[in-house]
């Protein structure tokens, strides 16, 4: 079984795109902190980057920003590839089943105005869809 459950910030806004067929496919990062500080008292955290489908990468996209908490679904995808150097480098990815809004309302700012299709990653082929 492959499930994941996380609770997290927003690290920036969400980016939204649509696949070759017409999938919408939003992504984002999540600063999730950890349980226990350090040594030195300081509160650490990790980074997750999460890709979300269809319809709730559409509700994604028009609700979220930068700060915003999230609760996540979904699973663990371990990618492979080769970086600019040429050296092997694995990622871990979370694929989003469910995307629950977490941040009360009123708090921050006002909610995002759409956003639409302008993406500064790659591109997303139909290849690349998990289903």
């Amino acid at each position: 079984m492959n499930k994941i459950f996380l609770i997290g910030n927003l690290t920036a806004d969400p980016d939204y795109s649509v696949s070759a067929s017409g999938v919408p496919v939003c992504r984002f990062s999540i600063a999730v902190n950890r349980r226990f500080s350090g040594n030195n008292e300081e509160r650490t955290a990790d980074f997750f980057r999460i890709t979300t489908f269809r319809k709730t990468a559409e509700n994604c996209a028009s609700f979220l920003a930068k700060g915003r908490k999230v609760g996540i679904t979904g699973s663990i995808q371990i990618n492979d590839y080769t970086d600019k150097e040429g050296n092997r480098r694995q990622s871990v990815d979370v694929t989003a089943d469910e995307v629950e809004f977490l941040s009360p309302k009123g708090e921050g700012d006002s909610a995002p105005a759409p956003r639409k299709a302008t993406s500064t990653l790659e591109p997303v082929t139909d290849d690349s869809l998990p289903f």
